[in-house]
């Protein structure tokens, strides 16, 4: 039995029906054809599908859709402001974090909700962050001194 739920994806407003099985990443991947969130374990293991719901980093693996009734979502693609990198963004480029790309949204989101929530979070802090994340090419020292630069820049 289908059923109907709105929620704000990126700031725009959408209803959308639901088989009621779907996780939120099926939605955000094959309804809205928001691809910027990958698929990776399927059981919140690896971190590539993480959003941010209502503040929170969420797994979207693992999140039922019809949960995001009435909330707002915010993916990668909602970050970035035409071709103007979020400075999340810039600051894991510019460390080098950054090489095949599949781990990197979800890591961003990882950041902006923490950051969001907490500009001037401790070092701990975001190292527990980024532990809900797996990355297979890069060295985790790139991906942490990007995390570092990139607060850096949200202060500003």
């Amino acid at each position: 039995m289908a059923e109907k739920i709105t929620c704000t994806v990126n700031g725009v407003k959408r209803t959308l029906e639901l088989d009621g099985w779907e996780k939120l990443l099926d939605v955000l991947r094959e309804k809205l054809d928001l691809t910027g969130t990958k698929r990776g374990c399927d059981d919140r293991t690896c971190g590539a599908c993480t959003v941010v719901v209502d503040g929170e980093a969420v797994h979207s693996c693992t999140f039922p859709a019809r949960k995001a009734d009435g909330k707002t979502i915010i993916t990668i693609e909602g970050l970035s402001r035409g071709k103007e990198l979020h400075p999340i963004q810039r600051a894991l480029i510019e460390a080098g974090a950054v090489q095949c790309g599949f781990c990197t949204p979800g890591i961003v989101m990882e950041l902006y909700a923490l950051y969001t929530r907490n500009p001037e979070a401790p070092e701990a802090e975001i190292m527990d962050a980024l532990e809900r994340h797996l990355c297979r090419c890069t060295g985790y020292e790139a991906i942490r001194e990007g995390a570092l630069l990139a607060q850096k820049y949200m202060r500003k």
